[in-house]
């Protein structure tokens, strides 16, 4: 488990709650609710940059099409890199989806 993850419970009840959610309206009027605009812009924006990343695309074209700090395109590469491979999972589905 990584440092920024020993606090969180994977057995929290909010995990539970998001597996009811059935339509990406409804998780995004979740995460409305649940998180302010500016961290919900966060959120999207760290995983446009995840998604870019993942293709490969160089940092330098990255902060021109989001405008995400390079240390955000850092910390999200760092999560890609060392993560819990989550990233990658839901990148697959989508792709097997296609």
């Amino acid at each position: 488990m990584n440092n920024r993850n020993k606090r969180s419970d994977p057995n929290c009840e909010l995990y539970q709650a998001l597996t009811l959610l059935k339509t990406p309206e409804e998780f995004h009027k979740f995460f409305l609710d649940l998180c302010t605009l500016a961290e919900l812009n966060a959120i999207e924006q760290r995983y446009e940059v995840a998604k870019m990343l993942y293709s490969d695309m160089i940092y330098n074209e990255i902060l021109a099409k989001t405008s995400a700090s390079s240390a955000t395109i850092s910390r999200v590469n760092r999560s890609l890199m060392n993560g819990q491979g989550a990233y990658e999972m839901v990148f697959e589905r989508i792709k097997e989806q296609e």
